[in-house]
Formats: structure tokens, sequence, C-alpha cells
């Protein structure tokens, strides 16, 4: 006597032959009643003091002969039966697969009517904010590839953000990356919200690359060096249109591509430092270079350099730590009959004193646009950033598990364009379902 297992199945109409239709009906039957594949969606599984089916010899003989046969035998009569319906089963189990959904949400309250808020996932108006639904999709396509995928819902559509494929064996340490994918220029720009320290990003991506930081179609290879410490080097060809290039390189207007030098260029290096059991320090250096819509040939190049310092003492509960993290900008573009040039950067500062509770403190300016002559120049791509801006921002964050997250933080933002500063406060929410990897370091 043999004793089939109890799973869940679902089945969808599938049209057979008639020749085959009786035993496969009955095949269907013991199946239907006794199999099933793992489903995220299952049916609801049979009462607990439900009676087992038992099958005889005599009857598992019977189906192993059904099986054996043609299901597919021609009619005798050359003509095609009607087809029959037959059930097969539609869930797939994904070995591997890693699925999670990610939402941002804040209240908010600003002092200013239009609040000079960069980010395309910040908090944009007074009241109730829906920041974004992220999907976020992992998994190893086989024994050379892994792909991943970050899919975003909003309350106006859907946009794909990242999805690209990256190699797992290739030699000499190089790994190739193809697809939409962020760009790994600095530090913040490749994260997604959250993975940040605060409810919204630093005005200075936003100024350079745009609401949505740096990204586009195309190619990435990086190396890891054989050096004794840890350094990467990376560098990647992108498309230098769409709206998260505005600013600096195309940006929303329909590039032309006449020339390889049409594309976004973009090198990095990282270097990691174990300064002692308790201190650890990441430095990097990033440039990217690509055409700009003011003029035939005329070009933007952004240099960059990146920190973050960690000290996490190795004695006591471990989840107490404090963190440095920065970033500095300066950018170069031609113009007609000028080249205009900036510096932006942000400095931030992350106490993690309990394990349930950290806070911060974050610094970001702004400087205008530079000609030639070292004057304030007219901006053709930004003309209101015409003087300094500051913006200071403390938050407090709570979590109640390591899946979900609360914060509070407030900002003061004066812009020198501005007659007053402009002051605000959000209370975000943020919570993490499903299987999400680590964050890098």
């Amino acid at each position: 006597m043999v004793d089939i297992p109890s799973w869940d199945v679902r089945f969808e109409e599938f049209p057979v032959s008639s020749s085959s239709a009786g035993r496969l009906a009955g095949l269907a039957a013991v199946i239907t009643t006794s199999l099933s594949l793992p489903s995220a969606a299952h049916e609801p599984p049979p009462e607990p003091n439900a009676p087992e089916e038992a099958m005889s010899a005599e009857e598992l003989k019977e189906l192993e002969e059904a099986l054996g046969q043609d299901a597919s035998e021609e009619p005798k009569n050359g003509t095609s039966p009607a087809p029959q319906p037959f059930s097969l089963p539609t869930s797939v189990d994904f070995h591997g697969l890693e699925l999670s959904f990610i939402l941002d949400a804040a209240l908010a309250a600003f002092t200013a009517e239009k609040p000079l808020q960069a980010g395309a996932h910040d908090p944009r108006v007074s009241g109730f904010n829906f920041q974004q639904l992220e999907l976020a999709i992992g998994t190893a396509v086989d024994p050379y590839f892994r792909f991943a995928g970050n899919i975003v819902f909003s309350q106006f559509g859907v946009e794909v953000e990242e999805a690209y494929a990256t190699t797992t064996s290739l030699p000499a340490n190089l790994q190739l990356r193809a697809g939409q994918f962020l760009t790994r220029f600095g530090r913040l720009n490749n994260t997604h919200p959250h993975a940040w320290d605060f409810a919204d990003q630093p005005f200075t991506h936003g100024r350079i690359f745009g609401g949505e930081n740096n990204r586009g179609l195309g190619l990435e290879l990086s190396w890891l060096t054989p050096l004794p410490w840890f350094v990467e080097v990376l560098g990647s060809v992108t498309d230098a249109s769409g709206e998260a290039t505005s600013r600096s390189f195309f940006g929303s207007e329909a590039g032309r591509l006449a020339s390889p030098f049409d594309f976004q260029f973009t090198g990095a290096v990282k270097q990691f430092f174990p300064l002692s059991d308790d201190l650890s320090l990441l430095w990097g250096l990033s440039a990217a270079t690509g055409p700009n819509p003011t003029g035939y040939r005329n070009r933007t190049d952004v240099w960059g350099t990146d920190v973050y310092l960690k000290y996490r003492p190795l004695q006591g509960t471990g989840f107490t730590f404090v963190s440095f993290q920065g970033e500095l900008f300066y950018r170069r573009r031609q113009v007609p009959e000028n080249l205009l040039s900036d510096l932006s950067g942000y400095a931030q500062v992350v106490w993690r004193f309990d394990q349930r509770w950290a806070a911060g403190a974050r610094y970001e300016f702004g400087t205008p646009a530079l000609g030639l002559d070292g004057r304030l120049a007219e901006d053709p791509l930004d003309p209101e950033w015409n003087a300094l801006r500051q913006r200071v921002s403390a938050n407090l964050s709570f979590w109640p598990t390591e899946f979900s997250r609360v914060r509070l933080q407030a900002a003061t933002d004066a812009a020198g364009w501005k007659e007053q500063p402009d002051y605000s406060v959000f209370l975000a929410m943020e919570v993490v379902m499903g299987a999400h990897g680590a964050h890098a370091f």
C-alpha cells in the first residue's frame, strides 16, 4: 500500500484528444485529489480528519499501464474529435527567486508653497505622500548569470528603475553587468530609498543627476584587483538621455547618437581599509562625462569623491555604531560662449545608540555656477540656482523589527535666491515584505 502525500495544485483547462481522455481523466482525478505543487497562492489544505485514499496493487498497475501508452493516437476514421478538457498545474516553484516589496510613505509639512525637494521619491507636498512601492527581484539565472530588477509603483504609473544581468564566473576577477542600472558614481547614487539614512535624498544628487539619480541602459565592467587591500576598478557606458541624466547631460530631450562620444562614460575606484577591529573606511573616486543639450558637441564633466567611516565596537551588544558619510562633487559644463563650474556636497553622521533607535544629522550645500572669469554666470540648464544653497536636516529613527522603520525628520533649507529659509517636518514609515538581500557596506 502506498500513501501519496497531500499537496496543493491549481489547474487550468487544456485540450487533449479523446483517444486518451479516458485514461488521462482517471489519472487527473488521482492527481487532483492527492497531488499538488507548492504555490504562493494555494488552495486551502484538506481537512485534518479527512480520510486518505489508499491504492491497491492492481490500481497501481493499471495506472502504470495507462501512463505507458501513447496519449496521442490517431483516430481510425481520420477525423479530429472535439478536444476534451484536462487540468494541468500552472504553479511553478522558482527555487532561489527572491521577491520583496518595500513601501515608503510619509506625512509632511512644509512652510514653502513650492518646496525645493530634488528627489523623485522625496516627500514633496504638505500632507500625505506616497513615496514609492518597490518590487525588488533577484535570482540566479544559470551558473553564469544572475538577474536583478527593481520595479517602482507610484500613484501615477509603473516604472522599471533597474533590470540587469550580472556575470558570476568571468576569469581574472572580472564582472560584467548589462541592462538598465544605476551607475556606481559615488556612494549614494546606486542605492534605493530604503537604504538611505534619511527620508529624502541629498539635493546634490538631484541637482547634478536629476530626481531619479543617474542611470541608463548600457554595460558596466568591474575588476577586483589582487592588491593586499580591497580595490575595485569599474567603468560603464550608458545612454546620455532620459530623466535620470537631467541637469548635466542630455536629460529628457531626445539625444542624438552620431558617434560613441554621445554616450555617457562613468568610471570609479572603490577602496576599503580595515583600520582596526572596530574602525573601517571606504573611500571612492568617481568621474562621469557626456554630452549636454546646450549646443553641438558641448559636454559635461563631473568629478566626485566619497568617504564612509564606521566605528562599531566589538565589545558590548554589537548594535551600537557611529558612521560618517560624505560626498563632494565638482561639475564643469560647456555652454554657448562659456564654461560653467560649480561645487556641491553633503556630510552626515548617524549614531545607532540602541538596537532599535538611531539619530542622524546631515548638512548639504551647493554653490552657484561660475563662468571662466570666476563670476556668477547665466546657467541655461538651471537658471534659478544663482546663489549658495544650504540645508540642515536631523532625524530620529525607530525600528519595531528589521522589516519596518519609522522616522521623524526636520530640516531647514536656506536658498540664497529666496528671502526666507524653508522649514519642513516629515513622519516617514517604511515596511519591507519578503526576502531582501543585505545592503552593501
